[in-house]
């Protein structure tokens, strides 16, 4: 069946089957599959996540705060499997009803604070900590504005440009053309903004770097959905000046690595839970058995 015969039921029914590479773990209802309780590590924030674009906006915050030192920052990060499952735990669930990653929980509250969607959790912790946050208010704004900018603008980079054409079953002409034509509109959003500022909100950087970043850094670096040159991402030169510009910051590369479960061993930090796990702990340095 080709796109221009296909013919949408009157009652739409799952095939669970269908959805490209990742099939096997999305379904049309919310709630836990299994039980499992999180664990909980020594420190009073606890992560759970994993290094995609989301996730790494999170631990790039706290490796950021922690360069400040904000002893307060210090977490234990454990890794959530997507393609496993993981986020549909009872544990996971209660503290993300919507069984996406990151979620976090923050101890040092009178009650624990539960926390979930990246977003949500940048502006928690900038305002927890009082940093990475303009404190002059037409400055906020405008870091507000390019925080929900992303929140807002990103589903259409990976659920829609990466899905169709980096993981859906077969290429599909319209939807890929539909949702090039928005991410090359986002990117050269970006890149005009860029001409005039140092960072997202001007010479300050702030969260709302943290969270383009992650996306639509790694389009611009190749390391997601093998599209750079598809997207001709060397076009968008203020783009690519301020992506170098943020990946070489040392939190950032830490941040990077937390939860990263794929890729070259040495950048694979798959938990975290002190500074020297960065130099003990990654993959290349345990022992085969705990792989």
């Amino acid at each position: 069946m080709t796109d221009e015969t296909y013919e949408p039921p009157k009652v739409w029914t799952w095939e669970q089957n269908n959805g490209g590479q990742f099939a096997n773990i999305n379904r049309p209802i919310a709630g836990p599959t299994h039980d499992k309780e999180l664990p909980v590590g020594k420190h009073p924030i606890q992560l759970h996540s994993l290094a995609t674009p989301n996730g790494v906006k999170v631990t790039v915050m706290l490796e950021e705060l922690l360069a400040l030192g904000e002893k307060g920052a210090e977490y234990d990060a454990y890794l959530i499997n997507i393609g496993e499952g993981d986020q549909f735990s009872s544990g996971f669930v209660d503290i993300n009803p919507n069984s996406k990653i990151p979620a976090m929980m923050d101890h040092s509250t009178d009650t624990p604070t539960r926390l979930f969607e990246s977003g949500s959790i940048l502006l928690y912790l900038a305002e927890k900590f009082g940093h990475f946050i303009p404190k002059d208010p037409a400055k906020r704004a405008e870091c507000m504005n390019w925080l929900f900018w992303q929140m807002g603008s990103a589903p259409y980079l990976g659920g829609g440009f990466g899905h169709f054409y980096a993981y859906a079953p077969y290429k599909m002409q319209y939807p890929i053309d539909r949702f090039t034509m928005e991410t090359k509109r986002q990117l050269d959003v970006l890149d005009r903004h860029l001409a005039d500022n140092e960072y997202m909100c001007g010479d300050e950087y702030t969260i709302a770097d943290m969270a383009i970043f992650p996306w639509y850094g790694a389009v611009v670096l190749d390391l997601i959905y093998d599209a750079a040159e598809f997207l001709d991402v060397k076009s968008y030169k203020n783009l690519l000046r301020w992506t170098k510009m943020i990946a070489e910051r040392p939190a950032v590369v830490r941040g990077k690595m937390v939860n990263r479960a794929w890729g070259e061993p040495s950048k694979q930090l798959r938990e975290r839970h002190d500074a020297s796990d960065f130099e003990t702990k990654t993959q290349d340095k345990l022992e085969p058995a705990a792989e």
